[in-house]
């Protein structure tokens, strides 16, 4: 589907510097991007000149030189060659030296200075000369060996350094090396001569077998050509007028094979580079064909060289060259250069370039491969191609996916909009008076221009109901009429919405543009006006539809308007000179868009990506394919803004995978599609979903709701989108909504797919908005579920209310109103099948219909136990003859339930749909309290009939007695005292109380005492002498000094209880209130001293502990900077010297070559332990198991292994907490011992208290580091996270034990706030 389009076209001719010589030879300098020609010998001069022709490239004009490199003499040595001739002419880039391989056997080596004047320093040497004769020579393509054939028959392989490598000589022998088999197919004495052989003839067998007879128009040249890797050479020769045979021989000079006889075999020669083609030529009488060999000789395919009529080119000498990337085959006429390209097996004439005289020589660039030099006569030619795709308008309504193909005089065009045609197949097919050369569509699709070699033909694109129909011609330009007598090279066209043509071509004074306007009342063109070009290449496509602009770019990379016929500059231009460019204008924003050879994308002078293969561009994206068979969507915005989406086709939208070698042809915006064409020429449409997404946003702002629905339909896209992406406008338009789509299956189709998720957050995220503003729209964006009702049921409630007021219900409407009852969440059962029993008292049929409808939408039993809930007994049979029920299992129960009385029958249904509560309130409408007890028993619904009965005081003390009982079963004592409690049944809420346990004792006491008949005072005792001991092991020190003081009467009970608990000033306080002082020295000096020993011993532990642990994590962490490697890691094998550079973060790139790796020292990972995973990937035999077993590992700590520190850290945090949490009782402690005249046990106690605080306080500092160096130490660590989070490639995700590890390792380096600790203040009466 691609055409070839000049972008270079320039001849240097000989007439003014060297008297029109002719141009005997020419090779390309690549480094320099220069051509090298050779002038003469002739018959007239017998000197060469060698030439380089150089290009001046300036805003205003291009212009060429040529320069004399060197100049010499060369007789030709032998005397039946009355002039030499150069048979090979080759330039080494790398050493600035020319090879000239010379007819008469001379081989000449020019070699240039590295100097700015080629003429200074130029060494000319004869590197040596072969007697007989040379026919042919041929560099491989990496510049190592000569091929040269000579007119002894034989083939010499050279080194560069011209030593020989082999002589072979060419034998009639070499034909045996054929693969080509004959077993007499095709002659007289092997064919069925019997009546009815042709009607028999095997379709498969030739009916004529070639012989290999030499044409009578064989010039009798030799041909050699490379294969592009330069492992094989083919030549082709005449053997000993026996036939024309192509060889083919290895690197080393071994004969791999000879080519199978072809009758009229031509010396035309070249080997595809990719290898698998060698093309040569066929004459007929008739016609030419252009022929393909195997690497083995056998032939491949061909196809018929295309001419004018009224001439022949059976004598004309042909040539063949492929060009570097095998794509265009360039075939050498006597007056014409074609160029043809192949695609789905068929053979395109892209191009063809009148020359006027003979071709000498036609030579491909050999690095950029649509670049080719051609030295005709006196001239010598330099132009440029590239592929490009001559497609109409992207901006919809024109968007009718208009792609025309040049195959000579045929111009193939499909509109994709209304045909998918694949090529070489086309829908519509113009015929043109000369080879097309170049077309083009105007913005609009409305014309399309094709230029051809004699003139320009103007059609009309015409339409019917969006239907593309043939294009209809409007008028014709004729270059000999318009400009007689001027010489005249079209390269370009481009046609405007005004009737305006403009042609860049190529004339006797260089590149202008002519401009003609078409009269579509006169059916005439205008005269045409001239523009000089300057170094104006081609013209670049406009998006905007209406555009009335021409806009040329120069080789300089500026962009000009010329639709005037004034040179206006724009204000954009590309960085540098752009072959395919378009430009597009964003509300007055315009954008260049260019790619340029090598693949680099850019807007205007900015660089998008380096790696793009096509692109496109529509009035919302801007398309790309790019190396890596990725597909593109760049949102348009400004310049600044453009954003080119990550390779990841999995998460962004904007990035689709496609076939290896796709590329773009043409995009359709009202289809929402694509085309591409693959490597081998065949199309393949898709409809991207960043497309599709985008065109249905649209057309769901321009409330175009039915082509939104299909599109969403068709290419499975949510259709909770018709709602979420303009909710407010969805709920305003939902009656134009059901208007446009319209169908019952699509209605209920909408409301089965709605579902609560917002797709425009999740699935569809709009990726043109800007990240921070999307993060505010989302935040910002209410909640549906947080307003107390869902969006499913706002959407079905909306539709409903209007289809509810509509006047007449067809059987449509109700089916769609079900639907929206089914559909909501969670369903509305209940309402459906109400509207199900509605139709059952007006319309039978409908009704049975309706009941279809929703048992198809929802589960028929479900349907069949709302129906029975809401006690419509008809409408249940109904709905269970839909079910694949037995009717024996549902027809005694309704029989059953007819013969109940009303509120029976509820309870009876109610009960068999387990909805208890309702049964319940049944059996208290019909006065069967003691069924309704039973009820509520069996059931446990007594929170129900508390409701129920709350107001009958009788029925509610016998529920809050069954209540009472059910809760004492469950253990749930308090809430049976509390409730035994309301009844004043004080015994069992005693009893309940007291298996509460100790929370409860001031009831259970308070319970007790209210029991009748009362209970014993010693019952009471008891009592409360077992609740005493309960709260004292419950350590509640305080409730049990209460109870023994004020239920038991025992001071000397309460006081030990309360020094125990630290109250020592209530217990002082007590002792004197009730009279008895001497428990002071007895009671409250006893506890002071059992209380004074636990609190010492507790310091004293506290202590010891921190100058054991502390100076142990100091020397853990000292060791762990020392040698990191050494401490996570273990031993280095051999001994090998650790890395300046270590790293202790979780990285995948930190290991130990042939140790253990960082998280493998602990977990049995290692290379030794037979593990088969790597690091690099995160593959590893680490199971479930194994964590728990580390997670046991470092919940224990122990000492020695890497888990030590972190169990010792949390260990002093813990010490510290237990210190704190004990400072308020030593305080009350010492107050205690001052107050009973112990100042010295007080000193030693406070002494004690701090230097536990003090170290307390010194561990904190020491083991818990402030933010700053936890910050510090994250980032010393190697990689650390940041480098996880930014890097490029992914880290490794530890698993299973090694996960334990990583926890612990980033545990320490994360911050870890230290204990807070209050200042600590000596006792100032202790001094």
């Amino acid at each position: 589907m691609r055409n070839l389009r000049n972008i270079r076209y320039n001849a240097w001719k000989t007439n003014a510097s060297f008297n029109g010589a002719v141009i005997t030879s020419a090779c390309w300098d690549p480094a320099k991007d220069e051509l090298l020609c050779t002038l003469g010998p002739d018959t007239v001069d017998g000197r060469v000149r060698l030439l380089r022709v150089l290009e001046h490239v300036r805003a205003s004009s291009i212009d060429i030189e040529g320069q004399e490199i060197a100049s010499w003499d060369a007789p030709s040595p032998n005397p039946d060659l009355a002039v030499d001739k150069i048979v090979s002419l080759h330039h080494f880039a790398d050493s600035l030296t020319t090879c000239l391989v010379f007819e008469g056997g001379d081989i000449t080596v020019v070699r240039e200075s590295e100097n700015s004047s080629p003429s200074d320093g130029v060494h000319i040497e004869i590197m040596g000369s072969i007697d007989e004769g040379i026919t042919a020579a041929s560099w491989s393509p990496d510049e190592e060996l000569l091929a040269v054939t000579t007119k002894a028959d034989t083939v010499i392989f050279m080194t560069r350094e011209f030593d020989g490598i082999t002589n072979i000589n060419l034998t009639a022998e070499d034909l045996k090396a054929s693969k080509h088999v004959s077993v007499g197919w095709g002659k007289k004495e092997t064919q069925f001569q019997g009546r009815g052989a042709k009607a028999l003839r095997d379709p498969t067998i030739p009916e004529k077998v070639d012989q290999g007879a030499i044409s009578p128009t064989d010039d009798g040249k030799t041909s050699i050509s490379w294969r592009g890797d330069g492992a094989y050479v083919a030549i082709s020769a005449i053997e000993q007028d026996i036939r024309r045979v192509i060889r083919v021989y290895s690197r080393d000079g071994t004969l791999d094979s000879a080519s199978e006889p072809v009758d009229h075999i031509g010396s035309a020669l070249s080997w595809r580079p990719a290898g698998n083609l060698i093309a040569s030529v066929q004459g007929f009488e008739d016609r030419v064909d252009v022929i393909f060999f195997e690497r083995n000789g056998l032939r491949h395919g061909q196809f018929s060289l295309r001419y004018p009529e009224g001439k022949t080119i059976m004598k004309d000498e042909i040539q063949l060259s492929w060009n570097a990337d095998s794509t265009v085959l360039a075939v050498t006429l006597d007056d014409r250069i074609q160029l043809w390209t192949m695609g789905n097996y068929h053979w395109y004439l892209k191009q063809e370039i009148l020359t006027e005289s003979k071709t000498t020589q036609l030579l491909w660039h050999p690095e950029k491969s649509l670049r080719f030099g051609a030295a005709i006569a006196g001239k010598l030619v330099q132009a440029e191609y590239i592929f490009e795709v001559a497609r109409g308008s992207l901006t919809p309504p024109y968007d009718y996916g208009a792609v025309a193909v040049i195959d000579g005089q045929n111009v193939k065009v499909t509109p994709f909009r209304t045909a998918n045609v694949p090529p070489p197949m086309a829908m519509f097919e113009i015929h043109v008076s000369s080879p097309t050369i170049d077309l083009a569509f105007s913005p609009a699709n409305t014309f399309m221009a094709i230029l051809h070699q004699t003139g320009v033909y103007l059609y009309q694109w015409t339409t019917q109901e969006q239907r593309s129909l043939p294009p209809r011609l409007l008028g014709a330009i004729q270059f000999a009429k318009e400009h007689a007598g001027e010489y005249l090279l079209p390269l370009q066209v481009s046609v405007t919405e005004t009737f305006s043509i403009h042609c860049l071509c190529f004339g006797e004074e260089g590149p202008l543009i002519f401009s003609q306007r078409f009269d579509s009342s006169s059916g005439e063109f205008s005269a045409a006006t001239t523009l000089y070009a300057g170094s104006m290449f081609g013209f670049s496509r406009l998006t905007q539809a209406i555009s009335e602009d021409v806009v040329t770019q120069d080789a300089l990379g500026r962009l000009h308007g010329v639709a005037t016929q004034a040179d206006e500059l724009y204000s954009v231009r590309h960085a540098s000179q752009l072959p395919w460019s378009e430009i597009l204008d964003l509300a007055g924003n315009v954008i260049a868009i260019g790619l340029s050879r090598n693949g680099q994308l850019y807007a205007n002078s900015r660089l998008l990506l380096k790696n793009c293969t096509s692109f496109l561009v529509t009035p919302a994206h801007l398309i790309i394919t790019t190396t890596n068979h990725l597909l593109k969507f760049i949102h348009l915005t400004d310049v600044d803004s453009l954003e080119v989406p990550p390779d990841d086709p999995e998460a962004d939208e904007r990035c689709r995978s496609i076939e290896r070698g796709a590329k773009l042809i043409t995009a359709m915006p009202t289809n929402m599609s694509l085309v591409l064409q693959m490597p081998r020429g065949n199309l393949e449409t898709i409809f991207p979903r960043a497309m599709v997404v985008a065109g249905i946003r649209k057309l769901i702002e321009g409330l175009d709701y039915q082509k939104a629905f299909a599109f969403c339909r068709t290419q499975r896209v949510d259709m909770n989108i018709l709602y979420d992406h303009k909710p407010e406008q969805f709920l305003a338009n939902v009656g134009l909504f059901l208007e446009q789509v319209g169908d019952i299956a699509n209605i209920d189709l909408f409301l089965s797919s709605l579902r609560d998720e917002d797709v425009t957050q999740t699935m569809y995220r709009d990726t043109k908005a800007p990240k921070g503003l999307m993060a505010v729209e989302e935040s910002a964006q209410p909640s549906v579920g947080s307003e107390g009702s869902s969006k499913v049921n706002v959407i079905c409630d909306a539709v409903l209310s209007h289809l509810q007021a509509r006047k007449t219900k067809d059987h449509g409407t109700l089916q769609n109103i079900i639907t929206g009852h089914i559909c909501k969440t969670p369903p509305a059962f209940e309402d459906g099948l109400r509207v199900v029993a509605t139709l059952m008292k007006e319309d039978d049929q409908l009704a049975e219909k309706a009941v279809e409808h929703i048992c198809f939408l929802a589960d028929v039993n479900t349907l069949y136990d709302e129906a029975l809930g809401l006690y419509h007994l008809d409408l249940a049979l109904l709905v269970a003859q839909q079910s694949q029920r037995d009717p024996r299992e549902y027809l005694p129960f309704i029989q059953n339930l007819h013969s109940l009385p009303k509120l029976r029958m509820k309870f009876a249904i109610d009960d068999h749909l387990n909805r208890h509560e309702k049964a319940l309130s049944h059996l208290k409408d019909m006065h069967a309290h003691q069924e309704a007890q039973d009820y509520t028993a069996k059931h446990s619904l007594y929170s129900a009939a508390l409701q129920l009965y709350r107001y009958d005081v009788t029925n509610l003390a016998i529920i809050r007695g069954l209540y009472a009982a059910h809760l004492e079963s469950r253990s749930k004592y308090r809430d049976a005292g509390l409730t035994y409690e309301s009844l004043n049944d004080y015994a069992a809420a005693t009893r309940c109380y007291r298996a509460a346990g100790v929370s409860c004792w001031r009831e259970c006491l308070f319970a007790a005492h209210q029991q009748t008949p009362a209970l014993s005072p010693d019952a009471l005792t008891e009592l409360a002498t077992t609740l005493a001991e309960a709260v004292y092991e419950a350590k509640d020190y305080a409730a049990a000094a209460t109870i023994h003081l004020e239920h038991l009467d025992s001071l000397e009970a309460a006081i030990p209880c309360l020094c125990k608990g630290y109250l020592f000033a209530d217990a002082m306080r007590l002792c004197v209130q009730h009279r008895k002082p001497s428990l002071l020295a007895t009671l409250v000096d006893a506890g002071l001293a059992d209380t004074l020993s636990s609190s010492t011993e507790f310091l004293a532990d506290c202590k010891a502990q921190l100058l054991a642990q502390v100076p142990r994590i100091a020397e853990l962490r000292h060791k762990a900077a020392d040698d990191p490697l050494g401490f996570y890691e273990g031993e280095r094998a051999g001994g090998a010297d650790v890395p300046d550079d270590v790293s202790v973060a979780a990285s995948s790139r930190v290991t130990a070559g042939g140790g253990a790796s960082l998280f493998t020292r602990y977990t049995g990972k290692g290379n030794n332990s037979g593990s088969v995973g790597t690091l690099g990937t995160g593959v590893s035999r680490a199971t479930s198991k194994n964590r728990r077993r580390e997670e046991k590992k470092r919940a224990r700590g122990r000492k020695g292994t890497v888990y030590e520190e972190e169990y010792l850290v949390n260990s002093v945090r813990r010490l510290v907490d237990r210190v704190e949490a004990a400072r308020p009782d030593v305080a009350r402690l010492l107050a205690a011992l001052v107050r009973r005249a112990m100042p010295d046990r007080a000193r030693a106690l406070d002494g004690l208290l701090g230097e536990v605080v003090g170290a307390c306080e010194g561990a904190a500092r020491e083991v818990f580091p402030t933010a700053n160096a936890n910050v510090k130490a994250g980032q010393g660590n190697g990689d650390g996270e940041g480098n996880r989070d930014g890097g490029e490639e992914e880290s490794w995700q530890p698993a299973g034990a090694d996960a334990v590890l990583a926890e612990t390792l980033e545990a320490a380096w994360r911050k870890q706030d230290p204990p807070v600790i209050a200042p600590f203040e000596k006792m100032s009466l202790l001094g």
